[in-house]
């Protein structure tokens, strides 16, 4: 496991924890909502497009509707003319509108709270489900986005090849439950504002040493 002996891992595991404790104390979700109903829709939306672009756009999707019904009896066609600006967004608004009917249908108007029962849901995938867990129920869980995956593997945390499933598993044994959720927002800053994919990097020299 990426060349570390345990005792050297587990060392680096404390100094990358102690770094984003220190740099992203108090992190959280960057997607704006105001209940669970919008948090599971703007977690869908965000699915390869930033939450910067998602937040412009579910500001008229949320004024317009506010209820599992509002969405359940929506034309997909309306869900697209207000999401038209986000990737996928014929797809997405089918998702939307057919996951509020299973949840008006199937759960009773109840977001469901096991990731099982949250992955049944039209474009609700593991990512999607665990963020909901974390950030909506307060379930201790690590959502894999491309930001968690690729910085897991810039620190040695995880194999190159590994893929999205083995990272949230590998993530989950070198971290304590207690603080899952909030290395999932840690490790997401980290790749957005100091590690970016594209663009000029600057590197505190703190970080450096982490790079393997």
């Amino acid at each position: 496991m990426t060349g570390l002996t345990n005792k050297k891992l587990q060392n680096k595991v404390k100094m990358i924890t102690k770094y984003l404790d220190t740099t992203f104390p108090n992190v959280g979700c960057e997607l704006n909502f105001s209940n669970n109903l919008e948090l599971v829709i703007a977690v869908l939306l965000s699915a390869q497009c930033k939450d910067e672009y998602v937040n412009r756009a579910t500001v008229s999707l949320f004024e317009k509707y506010k209820t599992i019904d509002d969405y359940a009896d929506a034309k997909v066609e309306d869900v697209e003319k207000l999401i038209k600006s986000l990737g996928l967004y014929k797809a997405k608004s089918k998702n939307i509108v057919g996951m509020a009917n299973m949840l008006r249908e199937i759960y009773h108007y109840e977001i469901p709270r096991t990731r099982e029962e949250l992955m049944k849901l039209p474009g609700v995938g593991r990512k999607t489900a665990n963020v909901v867990l974390a950030v909506g129920f307060n379930v201790p869980a690590i959502a894999v986005d491309t930001h968690v995956e690729r910085v897991a593997k810039m620190l040695g945390l995880v194999e190159k090849n590994d893929n999205p499933l083995q990272v949230e598993k590998r993530l989950m044994e070198l971290f304590p439950m207690e603080s899952w959720s909030k290395i999932h927002h840690q490790l997401i800053h980290l790749g957005r504002y100091k590690l970016p994919a594209r663009g000029e990097r600057s590197i505190d020299p703190e970080l450096e040493e982490l790079l393997i």
